[in-house]
């Protein structure tokens, strides 16, 4: 991954606003009403759009935006995430009753609940979430089907992947930029679908890394960076009912660690970066599990460098953790210096703020300035773009000050 002593480089976590024309290509591919190879035209072009905005915009690495990760017409959820259901082999879509959805998983003595209705943030404020209009909260729409493993669970997606990365390549090259990152889903995360194959969620989580190393393997091959977005680690903690100790959590994350250190054996872990989040809906965050007591578990992660939410104003103060905490000499940094939730756009003094933080702790060289999370989807696609824009702002500003 690239390093700079002269600038401080800028990124961010992945998914970007996708324009209204590719929206409408995606809905009518869903609907039968476009033939294949018009809609890879489409998706080709968007891609060389998406990578030219972001250079304009001042950002160094830049992603394909997650253009090509389709959420699919049989389930109705967030693509970072649901577009593994279409390149996992075994995979049933089923109606559910999101309300009643069964347990999927144990910890010691804990549940984790499969629902998102049942997370103790939304316990605590759910009078909040009951109504989005007064609240503002927004947690993406509701799932009316949901996958379950029927059977041993492959890798089917290796057309979708070779065509994500031809796309970005070109765009890349057409755009003069050396460097991307593209993104792929964790094991953990990938696993937290409903399982009637195997006998427990380790094994499942395990069987998740064997098949998603073929899509991991594939990015590095291609010589891009490999992003693998894996919230799991960290927010499954809000879903464990009654909460957990601290031990008793890291306990029950180390094999979802173990199972994406397996995956990534043998990879370049000057290739890979690993992002961190407490999830991504608009909400108090007030069950969050603090940094600190997860930021050993994330560095055991065998990549070269972790991006992870330091915007989010539950979790900017926790910058301090560098304090007392090593990071190994070859690893580099991507703390969010601007947030997806909110659509307040953030001055560029106070992104150099945040920036300047990091980098007199670890050093500029090993700090990229990036967002806290995916921003398709998340603010309006205008302020989306504005954020990227003061992000780079700020990012020059701090480079000048360091």
């Amino acid at each position: 991954m690239r390093k700079s002593t002269d600038a401080v480089l800028t990124s961010h976590a992945g998914s970007l606003p996708r324009p209204d024309d590719l929206i409408e290509a995606n809905a009518r591919r869903e609907a039968g009403k476009i033939d294949e190879a018009s809609f890879q035209k489409k998706l080709t072009e968007s891609v060389a759009d998406v990578v030219r905005r972001q250079v304009a915009a001042g950002i160094t690495v830049p992603g394909d935006g997650e253009y090509g990760k389709s959420m699919g017409s049989k389930v109705n959820y967030r693509a970072w995430w649901s577009y593994s259901f279409e390149r996992l082999s075994n995979l049933k879509i089923e109606d559910i009753d999101r309300d009643t959805l069964p347990v999927q998983r144990s910890g010691p003595g804990h549940t984790v609940l499969s629902t998102f209705a049942d997370r103790r943030d939304r316990i605590r404020f759910k009078t909040a979430y009951a109504n989005p209009a007064e609240s503002g909260i927004t947690t993406g729409p509701r799932p009316m089907n949901w996958p379950f493993a029927v059977g041993p669970v492959k890798y089917t997606g290796h057309d979708a992947i070779a065509h994500d990365i031809a796309n970005f390549k070109a765009a890349l090259k057409a755009n003069g930029v050396s460097e991307g990152f593209m993104t792929s889903i964790g094991p953990a995360s990938c696993a937290r679908i409903g399982n009637r194959h195997y006998k427990n969620d380790d094994e499942f989580v395990f069987a998740c890394a064997d098949a998603m190393r073929e899509e991991y393997k594939a990015i590095v091959d291609a010589g891009l960076v490999l992003q693998i977005d894996d919230p799991a680690v960290a927010e499954n903690f809000d879903q464990i009912n009654p909460e957990p100790t601290f031990e008793e959590y890291r306990a029950f994350t180390e094999p979802k660690i173990e199972a994406l250190n397996h995956a990534l054996k043998g990879l370049p872990q000057d290739r890979i970066r690993f992002h961190l989040c407490w999830g991504s809906w608009h909400g108090p965050h007030m069950t969050d599990i603090p940094m600190k007591e997860i930021v050993g578990l994330m560095l055991r992660i065998n990549a070269g460098a972790y991006s992870f939410e330091a915007g989010n104003v539950r979790h900017e103060h926790e910058w301090s953790v560098w304090k007392d905490t090593w990071l190994p000499d070859d690893k580099i940094i991507l703390p969010g210096v601007v947030s997806h939730a909110t659509n307040v756009v953030e001055h560029p003094e106070l992104v150099a703020e945040r920036i300047g933080r990091f980098a007199k702790l670890v050093g500029k060289e090993r700090v990229i300035a990036s967002s806290d999370c995916g921003l398709g989807g998340r603010v309006y696609g205008d302020i989306a773009w504005a954020k990227l824009e003061t992000l780079a702002q700020g990012a020059a500003i701090a480079s000048k000050q360091l």
